[in-house]
């Protein structure tokens, strides 16, 4: 692109080709103001504040619209600039309300600000009050249209950024306003409380509903701790307390300007009653308060004194995938080096930890990042996307909008769900299930394994396979082909009641193109998981959608520190970097890092854990950041198990169900009260540091362990954060030198293209095929699990957000207007829903977009009552039942009597 110069305030200038004056000028660090420019939205010029005067003909442009050219002569301040500027400013401040006081905004309105830079104080003019209502019935947003000043951002955020399409102008003119279809309340709109327009707003015409008024004390940079995306956050303290939470606004993350309900909302959890704020020691069957040297000595002589009457293999390790990358870090060495057991795993386990593993492990040597796409802005790039058994809007919402952005710029779509999401309208074409389970029993389960077998048989049929890439870095195809051409099509499409009209289209859409795969964890959640997730990759394979920049997987990662808490070795298989336990070399790497030896062989995964304690031949388990009384199916099963233990650690920040089992409990810190880093699905790795401390005597999860390391007679385990980068940087490779966290990223980034591929490393697995499923007659109904997005995971931290609590949104069953005339359902009536592990009972409400036979049940609500019907079983196991569905029986429940009416 070519490099223009030109002159702005007597200062020369370059930029390049097709910059606007306004983005020329801001790079260059001279100031215009502005109050309807973002720069991650189209320029509007609507405010004209940004007006630059041509010093040879004495042209007035909008320097936000107009093109720099090259040789341009430009004023930014002149007099006549000024007057203009003080006239608009003027005439706004007439129409404003003056409330400057009580506003929300504060300090940080840009409208207060630039008036002050201008001088203006008190307005000459005519008052031409504008009153509007306010609108306050959610608990989200506030809006107070009359100090709307008509720069059009939250209209353009919501159509360009998020694509809700909630609000536009309405009416013309003194009566022009942003509103709803209709002029309906948000809450009965496309609105997703997102609160994007609400922190664009340059007034405070939109504000967040809270008990505090005004400018924060102080603000702090940080990273949400709710799921994988990683979105930049800037925090309002004050005092002690998180009073505000918006995007940073940083050009170029991973969020920009965007935020989901979770992320703008729910982060008031921090400043919960249930915040645990001293250690606790069980004493005489009571969780009593003691001084932290008790509580840790007790930790050091129990683990100890076990491992010497049982083993290491006796102790478990059950790490966070919402602690940072240091403190899991550390919390594997300790199980490794002090207890030497490698059974270490997270919350990941539920996850989608199961198919990250399942993707490297398929990779060899081929090189850490080929398999996974890499940055979420290179959708928008992409050749076809492709998404399976993921509702993104619901669970991370910031990939929803790119996903979204991405079709808006003619990016084909394709979607395969078993029923209709936010995407569905979106997609170029869009597949799911027909019939009913009562047409087919067991059509859920192979639905995605038989779709992508068709998919791959037909590609293979019409010659639309790179053979160039297979040729060079793959082998077994020859095997594989064989075995997919003999695939029954007919089969196939009858056992999972499938369009092949849809098949073919998406076929057509497919081939000679480079597919971009976003993938759920209701695949890995599913019975046939695993086998979905190898087809997945033989596509993946056949089209060379591996390596190729932009095209790969995208893993949707629910928690924070997934892929983190997987990279630092908190998983039972490898070691941090990804090295494998059973490799020797592997093993060597981190022995003579850590001066001990490593145990070799593989150790429990969260599930074997909880077998192993049923057995009796688990004795202690050390949690850290995790609830699995409250995340895992079957929680009375759990609780028992768990009870049996000899010795039990919770380490969390919250009182929850799984604090009440521990013998002993430490109090963490939230991401908010300590430093770090996270990393995201991206694979970026990215710093932060604390806002403000943490509740009374509680301590960082990384200190409380040095502590730990230091009572077990290893001191030398005591480090910071920094030091632990630095330990981990010098023996990996992989990983930058950088300690000070100066930079957001430090990791090194992998060249992705196809030629750094080591020849004749990846393999095809064989062609997988689905099984018939027994079916119980006397659980007519499937119940699919799903998650909202006010919620999530289990809902451990959300369901202390008192505004989440207090949303409309209450999980009600949905069912389908045929099952609900059947059963003379009503919204708001109540059902009962009975599995062969458990009941819930929860309020209904008819969706007429779910098919007869099928029951929605939103998790993480009434204590994640849900998982009561699902059965606790080994994931991405075919012999196993799946944790997304399962069968159910219905009874509607009287409200009147109580009264109990089978139907």
């Amino acid at each position: 692109m070519e490099t223009i110069a030109l002159t702005i305030n007597g200062k020369r200038i370059s930029c390049p080709e097709g910059k606007s004056i306004l983005e020329a000028a801001e790079s260059h660090g001279i100031k215009i103001p502005k109050l309807c420019y973002h720069h991650s939205l189209q320029p509007f010029g609507a405010c004209r504040l940004c007006l630059v005067e041509d010093k040879k003909t004495g042209r007035l442009f909008a320097s936000c619209v107009t093109p720099a050219a090259q040789d341009m002569v430009l004023l930014s301040d002149s007099p006549q600039i000024i007057k203009h500027r003080r006239n608009i400013i003027s005439l706004m401040m007439a129409e404003h309300p003056e409330s400057c006081i009580v506003c929300n905004k504060g300090n940080r309105c840009q409208l207060r600000m630039i008036a002050a830079e201008l001088g203006i104080g008190e307005n000459h003019l005519y008052p031409m009050p504008n009153p509007k209502p306010l609108e306050q019935a959610n608990p989200f947003i506030i809006r107070d249209l009359s100090k709307c000043i008509l720069c059009g951002k939250c209209i353009r955020a919501d159509h360009e950024l998020v694509c809700a399409g909630a609000i536009d102008y309405n009416s013309r003119g003194f009566k022009s306003r942003p509103a709803t279809l209709h002029e309906l309340p948000l809450e009965k709109s496309t609105c997703t409380f997102c609160g994007t327009c609400v922190s664009i707003c340059p007034t405070g015409a939109l504000s967040t509903k809270t008990d505090f008024a005004g400018t924060p004390e102080r603000e702090s940079a940080s990273i949400c701790g709710f799921c994988g995306i990683g979105c930049n956050l800037t925090l309002g303290v004050v005092g002690n307390q998180i009073v505000d939470v918006n995007p940073s606004h940083i050009e170029k993350s991973v969020n920009d300007a965007t935020l989901c309900v979770r992320g703008h909302f729910a982060h008031d959890f921090l400043n919960s009653t249930q915040r645990l704020t001293k250690p606790l020691v069980r004493k005489e069957k009571k969780l009593t308060p003691a001084s932290w040297d008790e509580a840790l000595g007790t930790i050091a002589n129990q683990l100890l004194e076990i491992k010497k009457q049982h083993g290491p293999e006796s102790i478990a390790f059950l790490g966070s995938s919402k602690c940072s990358n240091e403190e899991n870090y550390l919390f594997q060495k300790i199980a490794r080096g002090i207890v030497e057991t490698n059974n270490v795993d997270s919350g990941g386990y539920i996850s989608g930890r199961l198919f990250l593993s399942l993707i490297e492990g398929r990779a060899d040597k081929a090189g850490r990042f080929n398999f996974f796409a890499g940055p979420l802005s290179g959708l928008e790039q992409a050749e076809v996307i492709f998404v399976l058994g993921a509702e993104p809007a619901q669970t991370a919402p910031v990939l929803d909008y790119y996903l979204k952005r991405s079709v808006k710029k003619g990016i084909p779509l394709i979607v395969a769900n078993p029923g209709k999401g936010s995407l569905t309208g979106h997609s170029s074409i869009s597949i799911h299930p027909s019939g009913s389970p009562l047409s087919n029993q067991n059509f859920l389960d192979t639905f995605y394994l038989e779709l992508i077998n068709l998919i791959s048989v037909q590609l293979l049929e019409k010659e639309a396979t790179d053979t160039s890439f297979m040729s060079r870095f793959t082998n077994g195809y020859e095997k594989y082909k064989t075995d997919l051409l003999s695939l029954d099509q007919k089969v196939s499409v009858k056992k999972a009641n499938l369009d092949i009209h849809a098949i073919n289209n998406a076929v057509d859409l497919l081939a000679g193109k480079k597919i971009t795969f976003v993938i759920g964890d209701e695949l890995m959640l599913q019975r046939y998981g695993k086998e979905v997730m190898e087809a997945l990759l033989n596509l993946a394979l056949m089209t060379g959608s591996i390596g190729y920049k932009g095209a790969g997987f995208h893993v949707l990662a629910k928690e924070n520190n997934l892929v983190g808490a997987w990279d630092m070795g908190t998983v039972p298989e490898t070691l941090p970097g990804r090295l494998m336990i059973n490799d020797e070399n592997d093993r060597n790497i981190w022995e003579k890092a850590w001066e001990t030896k490593i145990p070799r062989t593989r150790g429990l995964d969260l599930f074997q854990m909880i077998k192993k304690a049923e057995e009796g031949r688990l004795k202690a388990i050390y949690i850290m950041g995790e609830n699995p009384l409250r995340s895992l199916p079957q929680p009375n099963l759990l609780f028992k198990s768990l009870e049996s233990l000899e010795f039990v650690v919770v380490q969390d920040i919250l009182f929850n169900e799984t604090v009440t089992i521990a013998d002993v409990v430490l109090p963490g810190a939230a991401f908010s009260e300590k430093a770090g880093s996270f990393t995201n699905m991206e694979g970026k790795i990215q710093c932060f540091s604390p806002a403000l401390r943490p509740p009374g005597n509680a301590k960082s999860d990384l200190e409380i362990l040095g502590l730990i390391a230091e009572k077990m007679g290893f001191p030398e385990y005591k480090n910071t954060h920094e030091g632990i980068r630095k330990e981990i940087s010098s023996t990996l490779s992989t990983y930058s030198e950088t300690t000070a966290c100066k930079h957001p990223i430090w990791i090194r980034e992998r060249n992705q293209e196809q030629g750094n591929i080591d020849e004749e490393q990846i393999r095809f697995s064989p062609v997988a095929s689905s099984k018939e499923t027994l079916w119980d007659n006397d659980y007519p109904y499937t119940a699919l699990f799903e998650s909202l997005r006010f919620h999530l995971g289990s809902g451990t931290r959300t369901e202390h957000s008192i505004r989440i609590s207090t949303c409309d949104s209450k999980g009600e069953i949905e069912v389908s207007p045929v099952d609900a005339k059947k059963m003379n359902l009503i919204k708001d009536d109540r059902i009962k829903v009975t599995s062969l592990t458990g009941e819930l009972e929860r309020t209904v409400k008819v969706n007429r977009d779910i098919r007869s036979g099928f029951i929605h049940i939103p998790t993480a609500y009434n204590h994640n009552d849900a998982r009561h019907l699902i059965q606790l079983a080994p994931l991405l196991d075919a012999s196993s039942n799946g944790w997304d569905s399962c069968q159910v029986s219905i009874i509607k429940v009287d409200r009147v009597n109580d009264r109990q009416l089978e139907r």
